[in-house]
């Protein structure tokens, strides 16, 4: 059964044109279409040529956003011994070891990112079931899997996120909220794109960027010029 769409978003899906629209324009017309009652993200739908069955073509990293992501990112902490304090101590919201493993096992999920030093990583993956499906599982690659507990807490709390693309090759990533400036949406924008750029897989053939979407969380989709995006020069970085 076709899902119903609401009448506030008929009426601003005529704001938008069906074309690939410039950045900036893109990104102020983002704004414009975000009107629901709670402050809204700002997303990114990515289409790669990548077909993520394959290992050589997978896509897992994580980007810094220089303007942040607007959220308060509660961190979880699982470690051993001294490093449960050096983790609370760098502004962990919860830190422990096996009491905090079971924990998250009887389903305790009051937390957006999960940091694990690599010793108790074999403990931690009994929970990837859980972990999993919700994107909490700590990685290598996500940069959640460290000794370096006070550099990663900081580095998520200031908005870096992990991203991955799905199985049929997109991205899905918030890249801030609907209510910051165009101009901060699109430097953290562009550091997205120089983030999937510079990570492009090696099994990645023909053409890598397929189509750009962007949105507010309950916005109409609005595509952007991938070939503009790429080329754009921002002046100022921060």
């Amino acid at each position: 059964m076709p899902k119903k769409v609401s009448r506030r978003l008929q009426e601003l899906r005529k704001k938008v044109e069906e074309r690939a629209y410039e950045p900036e324009e893109a990104l102020q017309l983002l704004k414009e279409t975000a009107t629901a009652k709670f402050p809204e993200a700002a997303e990114a739908h990515i289409r790669l040529g990548i077909d993520p069955k394959y290992t050589d073509q997978q896509l897992r990293t994580t980007v810094a956003l220089p303007k942040g992501t607007g959220q308060t990112i509660r961190i979880a902490v699982i470690a051993k011994g001294e490093k449960v304090n050096e983790a609370l101590a760098a502004g962990a919201d919860l830190a422990g070891s096996e009491e905090l493993i079971e924990q998250i096992s009887k389903g305790m999920m009051e937390f957006d990112r999960l940091i694990a030093t690599p010793d108790v990583m074999p403990q931690v993956a009994k929970l990837g079931r859980l972990l999993g499906p919700r994107g909490l599982m700590p990685s290598p690659k996500g940069g959640t899997v460290t000794f370096d507990l006070a550099q990663a807490i900081d580095e998520f709390k200031a908005g870096k996120l992990e991203f991955r693309a799905d199985r049929t090759g997109i991205v899905h990533v918030m890249f801030g909220k609907a209510s910051f400036s165009a101009e901060d949406l699109l430097i953290n924008l562009k550091a997205l794109q120089e983030c999937i750029d510079r990570n492009r897989p090696s099994g990645a053939k023909g053409r890598y960027w397929r189509s750009v979407f962007i949105s507010s969380t309950m916005g109409p989709s609005i595509e952007i010029e991938v070939n503009s995006l790429r080329d754009l020069k921002l002046t100022e970085a921060a």
